[in-house]
């Protein structure tokens, strides 16, 4: 089964802000139809569920028949399994803030969840907003509830982890509860696999998308027996012949922090694993990248870690990132083929060009194969095919 386990709501159906840099058109509804209808994705994590708004919406579907709550947790609507999910932003005393993945098997799991946020924070309505606790409590409160806790984009220079919070994990989370580690778009499974304290994570690849087309644009694929909450959980623990079957994740040249930029010559540069400073011209308005920093991470001194047994990462690259393969394009391709997820692994080459052309049906077989030709980005901008 397919999964994607960060999708946030940028509005509610009655226009309430959520998410404020994302899509007005990503509503719970909206996100469940298109995973279900469009996309192909059978587990969807929806990150936004401690605003009050979202859960009103949620409870309305589940009265009128719509959606319907499963035994073993989540919410069910046609093909899609929606998980009930936080993102929440944390800043540990003399640290830099992060972002935590916070999930709740039921909805009554998630509404005391929100009740206990709402005097630690400004607004519970909103999406990544902070919470006055430390990182400790934050996963504490999480896991004692039944709850996931997974650090989200674990490298990305901005409000992550390893990107701007500290350099080991024990430094402020509980290893043994961690339930994975999202790796985000611009590393993948060999990256991070070079810093020892990893080794022992699953690893997850979701979208972080703020729109309906960015919904998969990274996912996983789960050996489940059925959808729900507590088989996700299995999965990842790999119990009981659950487990992550492989990590669809952008190449990592794709993503917008792969390699570090300097704000001053306005390109990518070259630094020193430990430099701060532009070799070019000596700024350190940088843009540190994943690449560069993942470099520096790996320098630990528990090289003797034992590596965990890993599935398969597949570089992916999403149809938006297909040159010549424009929106009416992508239409064509689902009016045929049904899915996104037939288009990206099930259609042959030659019926994807009898809709779109031998262009974009090779760039796509090509990134089927792993073998598309990317330019790097960093500092913001997306990478390219070539």
């Amino acid at each position: 089964m397919y999964a994607d386990l960060h999708i946030h709501i940028g509005r509610t159906e009655a226009g309430a802000p959520v998410k404020i840099s994302g899509s007005r058109d990503l509503t719970f509804y909206n996100i469940a139809r298109e995973a279900s209808e469009r996309k192909g994705i059978h587990i969807t994590g929806v990150i936004d569920c401690q605003s009050p708004a979202v859960q009103a919406e949620i409870e309305r579907y589940l009265e009128n028949g719509d959606m319907a709550e499963l035994d073993g947790g989540g919410i069910r609507y046609g093909e899609t399994t929606v998980l009930l999910g936080s993102e929440l932003e944390v800043k540990d005393p003399g640290r830099g803030p992060a972002h935590l993945l916070c999930f709740l098997p039921k909805l009554s799991a998630m509404k005391e969840f929100t009740a206990w946020l709402a005097p630690r924070m400004k607004n519970v309505s909103l999406s990544s907003q902070r919470v006055y606790v430390t990182a400790r409590e934050l996963q504490e409160e999480t896991v004692g509830r039944g709850g996931l806790l997974i650090p989200a984009h674990i490298f990305t220079p901005h409000k992550s982890l390893y990107g701007s919070c500290c350099s080991r994990m024990a430094d402020v989370l509980e290893p043994d509860d961690v339930a994975a580690v999202e790796l985000g778009l611009s590393s993948n499974t060999a990256m991070a696999d070079t810093i020892p304290e990893l080794r022992r994570h699953a690893f997850v690849t979701n979208s972080d998308a703020h729109s309906l087309g960015k919904i998969a644009r990274e996912y996983n694929a789960l050996r489940l027996a059925a959808p729900t909450f507590a088989e996700v959980a299995m999965a990842l623990r790999g119990e009981g012949g659950r487990g992550i079957e492989a990590n669809y994740g952008l190449t990592p040249q794709l993503g917008k922090y792969h390699r570090t930029y300097c704000e001053s010559c306005d390109a990518l540069v070259d630094v020193g694993a430990a430099s701060d400073v532009c070799a070019a011209c000596g700024s350190r308005r940088i843009v540190r990248g994943v690449f560069d920093r993942i470099a520096v991470l790996a320098e630990g001194d528990e090289a003797d870690v034992p590596m965990r047994e890993r599935p398969p990462y597949r570089d992916q690259v999403p149809l938006e990132f297909v040159p010549g393969l424009g929106a009416k394009k992508r239409e064509a391709l689902l009016e045929r083929f049904g899915t996104e997820m037939r288009v990206l692994h099930e259609a042959p080459e030659a019926d994807i060009a009898e809709v779109v052309g031998p262009g974009p049906a090779a760039v796509i077989a090509a990134a089927r194969a792993g073998k598309a030709v990317v330019a790097s980005g960093g500092g913001g901008a997306y990478g390219k095919i070539r």
